[in-house]
């Protein structure tokens, strides 16, 4: 069977992302299982009927209508948006109450979704669901500055203004190789500086650099730098009042990768053991420290926050007091890179030039976490 002339209505990936504890919403992918099974919405279902569709063939779809809900919302989602609308456009010819989700996957990808921290006054942590970046605005009184933001600077203007203060600074935790920062260009945009420890600068000159025990003035408060290499010779964490900006030095699940600057093994051990003693330095705060991390496994916690002391029992890596230890379980339990890094670091540290399509490198499952 082929038809390509279906329509279909289409819902905005941010509506999507609200809706993602919504019982009535199923969400269909319909990539080749791959893709999917590389980078995908949690909680989806995969159809792997990519090809069929692109070739304007139905059958495996019409083939599959069993396995989909009659009495919920369904969502279809491709790589761009097209199949997806073929798809949803031919259930909704059947009776579904089908949509296809806008720019699909790529759009996914771009989503920032928005949490207050009530217990920490100050704070908003602003995740992409599709990437796993985790970045913050910090304020007080009507000065703010923004933690590893993403490109899209308009998401943190728009934060900026729902809290009435005034963006003074943005800075970066380390330089990222899973998305590229988009700090040096909203301090650009914003005439403001750009704060970034030299160890991580590489070609760039535009930037303030900042050393373990400096602070940012934030309002009437301040930011405190930690120097916590490891996952990056540069990397250091962030104290605001009882909370602590981890970056990719420490994660809820997991602890930040230490072969992104060098894969050679006695690089990968020297790195992770610089990261054993950031760490270490790290679990001297109080228990009660509120740890905001840079990344995300899951989102199984909203907003993404624990306490140094529950991370203590509940982060293996975090936990061990062997530094040999530390660094054999690391070294043993690397995953895959992220996708395209090298390139992404390249243009973090000033040596590529930043074009319209460099979006487009940081799509993909994040992999920055050590195991």
């Amino acid at each position: 069977m082929s038809n390509t002339d279906f329509q279909s209505p289409t819902i905005d990936p941010n509506e999507v992302a609200d809706r993602r504890d919504d019982d009535d919403l199923f969400v269909l992918d319909v990539r080749n299982e791959d893709d999917y099974e590389e980078w995908h919405i949690d909680g989806s279902y995969n159809l792997p009927i990519y090809d069929q569709l692109l070739d304007g063939e139905f059958d495996g779809l019409e083939e599959s209508l069993d396995e989909l809900p009659e009495d919920k919302e369904i969502v279809v989602v491709c790589v761009a948006g097209v199949t997806s609308s073929d798809a949803a456009g031919f259930l909704a010819d059947r009776g579904y109450d089908a949509k296809s989700m806008d720019n699909g996957m790529n759009g996914w990808g771009k989503v920032h979704v928005t949490y207050e921290l009530s217990d920490l006054d100050g704070v908003t942590q602003i995740v992409r669901p599709g990437t796993g970046c985790v970045s913050y605005l910090v304020a007080d009184g009507d000065e703010g500055v923004v933690v590893d933001p993403s490109l899209y600077t308009d998401e943190y203007g728009s934060v900026a203004a729902e809290h009435d203060v005034e963006i003074v600074a943005a800075v970066d935790t380390h330089a990222h190789a899973d998305h590229i920062s988009g700090a040096p260009l909203l301090a650009d945009e914003l005439d403001v500086p750009y704060y970034l420890h030299p160890d991580d600068s590489g070609e760039l000159d535009d930037y303030t650099p900042i050393e373990d025990s400096d602070a940012i003035d934030v309002g009437e408060r301040e930011l405190s730098v930690k120097h916590t290499p490891g996952h990056t010779p540069g990397s250091v964490s962030f104290e605001f009042g009882e909370a602590l900006l981890s970056g990719d030095t420490l994660f809820i699940q997991s602890v930040g990768r230490p072969d992104l600057e060098g894969s050679a093994e006695t690089e990968v051990r020297e790195a992770a053991s610089d990261l054993f003693e950031s760490l270490e330095r790290l679990a001297d705060l109080p228990d009660d420290t509120v740890v905001l991390p840079g990344h995300f496994d899951d989102e199984d916690v909203r907003p993404l926050a624990t306490t140094l002391g529950d991370l203590e029992m509940d982060n293996e890596l975090f936990g061990m007091d062997d530094r040999e230890q530390f660094v054999d379980t690391i070294v043993e339990g690397l995953s895959d890179e992220p996708a395209n890094y090298n390139q992404i670091k390249a243009i973090n540290w000033g040596q590529e030039p930043l074009t319209d399509d460099a979006t487009d490198l940081e799509l993909g499952p994040n992999n920055c976490a050590a195991n």
